[in-house]
């Protein structure tokens, strides 16, 4: 199989070789039709000027028949290296009348020319009087007369460039192929490479036409997959470990009640339910991301106004608010737009919002729920009085399993790491968008972008 490289050559050659063979011809045949009528119009004119002193002199064409008109050229010989001159009558003149008086090679005396010859000849003027016509043909060019041989060496200059041309499009082929082709290459063996494992392959960027818009995404591309596999690692991880939690106190405590190690005391099996109630959550949010991500999660969109929504997300949270004394308020425009939304999945990306809100904002901190047209689509927003975030934590904090702090141990109340990333996943099923505003010290927001109700 033929490499691109050479392709590439034998594209730029034969283009070359074509381009150059068409000026060629074309020069040659342009410069042999132009130099014919330059050497034509040259002696035309000379024989005018010959014919018209002969007119003035004599003062008619009496004896112009023997008049030495004729013009001689070397001829082809049969043999010898210095043949005589052949003769070569190119010249007939015509009286007033179109008759000849003096005939060249294709005419004889007294012939009559005819109208459209006498046309394309020439008019002999004596004192702006008409007194005959020149026709003149121009006799060709043999093989070893002054003008064949100037043609000849205008051929050979024409044939030189064309191989000089050849061998520069020949360089430069190798050259703009190579150039061409090394990008190409190198995206070759880095993409080999990543199918074999090396996700951390990235390949030069030399240029900003096609080629480096493809190596940019390329390696934007290995980045970005690089990225997923270490984050679906540190999540297999992640959910090891969360449920390996649970199922190691359940375990631990029936095994415990079993061996009599521990009373069968209500408490006791308690923190066994609990635990329990605990992996069935994370097992279903886990099902949730699953479901979202395979495109199949349920929805039962149904038409509702932010505000009822709003106020029964508020009720929810009425008594952990007050047990934490945290003020929860309402700041909802009027006359807002009707959302078409799963209440009860839009129910839940608040509840994981407000939990999440809730985990970070201090006994007597302040929680605004707030809801306005933005731009053509619905803005509910949860604004905490917390210590606010990082811009690099800010970045991730949709992640699955992510949380802002790595070194604290995750109790109960920390939550599972999946509340924010399945309220991502949720809204984007609804057609909105999820982000997130902060400054360190002065809380977190949430916003939650819907479209309108069509």
């Amino acid at each position: 199989m033929r490499s691109i490289t050479l392709k590439l050559i034998l594209a730029f050659l034969g283009i070359s070789l074509v381009s150059v063979l068409l000026i060629v011809f074309f020069a040659r045949y342009t410069t042999n039709r132009e130099f014919r009528q330059f050497t034509e119009d040259n002696s035309r004119s000379t024989l005018m000027g010959t014919l018209q002193n002969y007119y003035v002199t004599r003062g008619s064409w009496m004896g112009i028949e023997q008049a030495e008109l004729f013009m001689r050229y070397p001829g082809s010989p049969a043999s010898g290296d210095n043949p005589p001159p052949r003769l070569y009558n190119p010249t007939t003149v015509t009286d007033r009348s179109g008759k000849v008086i003096r005939a060249g090679s294709n005419f004889k005396v007294g012939d009559t020319v005819p109208e459209e010859q006498i046309e394309r000849g020439a008019p002999i003027k004596v004192d702006d009087e008409t007194v005959g016509y020149l026709i003149f043909s121009a006799p060709p060019f043999d093989a070893n007369s002054p003008e064949r041989d100037f043609l000849n060496r205008t051929t050979q200059l024409l044939l030189y460039s064309a191989l000089a041309t050849m061998a520069i499009a020949l360089i430069l082929g190798v050259l703009l192929s190579r150039s061409l082709t090394s990008p190409i290459r190198e995206l070759t063996q880095a993409t080999h490479a990543v199918s074999q494992g090396d996700l951390s392959q990235q390949v030069p960027i030399r240029s900003s036409d096609e080629l480096g818009e493809l190596g940019k995404a390329f390696n934007k591309m290995s980045t970005e997959l690089s990225r997923s596999v270490n984050a679906r690692r540190q999540m297999t991880a992640d959910i090891a470990h969360e449920l390996r939690t649970p199922l190691s106190l359940i375990l631990g405590h029936a095994e415990a009640v079993h061996d009599g190690v521990l009373p069968p005391t209500p408490e006791n099996f308690e923190i066994i339910r609990e635990e329990a109630v605990r992996l069935e959550h994370l097992v279903n949010d886990l099902r949730i991301l699953s479901l979202a991500d395979a495109g199949e999660l349920t929805m039962s969109l149904q038409p509702i106004e932010p505000e009822r929504l709003l106020q029964e997300v508020a009720a929810l949270y009425h008594y952990q608010t007050q047990q934490k004394n945290i003020t929860l308020d309402l700041d909802i425009a009027a006359s807002l737009s009707t959302l078409e939304v799963d209440p009860g999945r839009m129910t839940q990306v608040l509840t994981n919002v407000l939990d999440n809100a809730l985990r970070h904002t201090l006994e007597g901190g302040r929680i605004i729920l707030s809801a306005r047209d933005v731009n053509g689509q619905v803005e509910l927003a949860v604004q905490d009085s917390g210590p606010g975030l990082q811009a690099e934590d800010l970045e991730r904090i949709f992640e699955r399993f992510y949380r802002t702090d790595a070194a604290r141990q995750r109790e109960a109340d920390s939550g599972s790491g999946l509340g924010l990333a399945i309220a991502k996943s949720i809204v984007q099923a609804h057609g909105g968008q999820l982000s997130a505003e902060s400054e360190s010290g002065k809380g977190l927001k949430v916003i939650i972008r819907l479209p309108k109700k069509s």
